[in-house]
């Protein structure tokens, strides 16, 4: 096991050299795209969430912005705020060539919105689809030593909140209906890229690529993920050194695929990306438990059990990362 050759702090996480750190990025983006994979330009999918928004800045800077094709793609769930920062972020960084593809008749011709809304019907027996709103959440904190369970809440629109625990069966459906939203997103991105002969830019962060929170050939099915080996703390001071909006940044990180406001934290990782990123890097460098809950106000034993849920993420998702087996 190795050892840590330095004491673990807050600060364990600050990019000393952030100008260099996106150089590096930005020279091996352009290596990638242009020598591997022998494409001319970049095609991204953005939201106006943090993660989007820095890969698009650094492909602009990469390939300039007239060889960056910027893609909004909404459905009937979406936020409107998720355009509006979108059209922002493109126009900070003179990105010209911006579409927006609505992919609801598409999500309506696979049946995701019917086959989500059964399955949470069979659970809330009162849900109407029509004028309520819904999302599933974890409940448990990160702590815990048992497996995340899911729950479904639905929003009455005289502000009436029912949250029942999902049963495996419904759960599995409401997921599997809800990721064609991602599929059909990167379809819509690679149809794009094939048309341009350009390069399918992933927007995954370390957190969402080792933890599984993606969707396998969703939006894990990109051609390259420049982001991938950062952090979400580090992605927001990359986000800052380029000048990436004050309201993007600003934004609370969502999934923005329910019709209910939900947020990450809710869906998948129970706990701030300020804690959970300093945890993680602990697990991952084999800090003891002892070590890093002195620095993070917690008890050795919370800090165990957080490490177990990581590990157990990791284990249970590895799937996902998984190349087809031959």
């Amino acid at each position: 096991m190795k050892t840590p050759n330095k004491p673990f702090s807050k600060d364990i996480l600050h990019i000393e050299n952030i100008e260099t750190v996106c150089n590096d990025i930005i020279k091996k983006l352009k290596t990638d795209v242009a020598k591997k994979l022998q494409r001319r330009g970049a095609v991204i999918g953005i939201s106006g969430g943090i993660d989007s928004s820095v890969c698009l800045a650094l492909s602009a800077k990469a390939f300039g912005p007239n060889k960056v094709t910027a893609i909004m793609l909404p459905e009937q769930d979406s936020s409107d705020d998720s355009r509006i920062l979108a059209e922002k972020l493109a126009a900070k960084f003179d990105v010209t060539d911006t579409l927006v593809e609505d992919i609801t008749q598409a999500l309506n011709g696979f049946g995701c919105y019917q086959r989500r809304d059964e399955a949470i019907a069979r659970v809330i027996t009162d849900f109407n689809p029509t004028v309520d709103k819904a999302k599933i959440e974890i409940k448990q904190e990160a702590a815990s030593n048992l497996p995340p369970a899911f729950s479904v809440t639905v929003i009455k629109p005289n502000g009436e909140v029912i949250s029942k625990l999902l049963p495996v069966r419904e759960y599995l459906q409401i997921v599997a209906s809800t990721n064609f939203k991602q599929r059909s997103r990167m379809s819509m991105l690679y149809y794009h890229a094939e048309r341009l002969h350009y390069a399918v830019i992933g927007t995954p962060n370390k957190h969402e690529v080792e933890q599984g929170f993606f969707v396998k050939h969703g939006d894990g099915a990109a051609d390259v993920m420049p982001i991938g080996h950062l952090y979400k703390t580090q992605v927001y001071q990359i986000a800052k050194h380029l000048g990436v909006p004050q309201e993007i940044i600003d934004r609370t990180p969502t999934t923005d695929t329910y019709t209910a406001e939900q947020t990450q934290e809710d869906f998948f990782y129970q706990m701030p990306f300020e804690q959970m990123d300093l945890m993680w890097y602990g697990w991952e460098n084999n800090y003891s438990a002892e070590e890093v809950s002195k620095v993070m106000n917690k008890t050795k034993e919370e800090i165990e059990s957080i490490y177990k849920n990581f590990e157990r993420k990791k284990k249970t998702t590895e799937y996902l990362r998984m190349r087809p087996i031959f």
